[in-house]
């Protein structure tokens, strides 16, 4: 691949910040945290350049952190992919604990909702039949 192909298939940091989600500091944030697989390239001048395997890395970033992964982590399974191959069973054993980590989380809120839902459908009753007043007032 010559330098002109590679060029074009660079993209930004704003082009990336776009297609992720993420804000231009918080990519930068990534880069030194060592949360990314690759190094990231840089121009001539010095500007950072991604490719579509850095995008679809930080989008896997973006949702292992929305559901809550500690940075530690991250970091940590980013470091076992950058170590290639040999390594799948202990990647597995880290995402495997934190699905569960969320299944706990969605469990939870699940029981939440239906303890909302209970009392949406209470006050909901007591409005439609005019019997609302001294509903959990603290004053009577």
């Amino acid at each position: 691949m010559t330098t002109t192909e590679t060029a074009a298939q660079s993209l930004s940091i704003g082009a990336v910040a776009e297609r992720t989600g993420l804000s231009v500091h918080a990519l930068r944030f990534y880069e030194r945290e060592g949360l990314l697989v690759g190094p990231v390239r840089r121009t001539p001048g010095g500007r950072r350049r991604y490719t579509s395997v850095d995008v679809d890395w930080l989008l896997i970033c973006v949702k292992l952190r929305e559901s809550g992964m500690p940075l530690a982590d991250l970091r940590h399974f980013a470091e076992l992919v950058r170590r290639g191959p040999g390594n799948e069973a202990e990647r597995l054993r880290l995402l495997d604990a934190h699905r569960q980590r969320v299944d706990a989380q969605i469990q939870a809120l699940e029981e939440c909702r239906t303890v909302i839902a209970w009392k949406v459908g209470v006050y909901a009753e007591h409005l439609a039949d005019g019997e609302a007043g001294g509903l959990w007032d603290p004053t009577a």
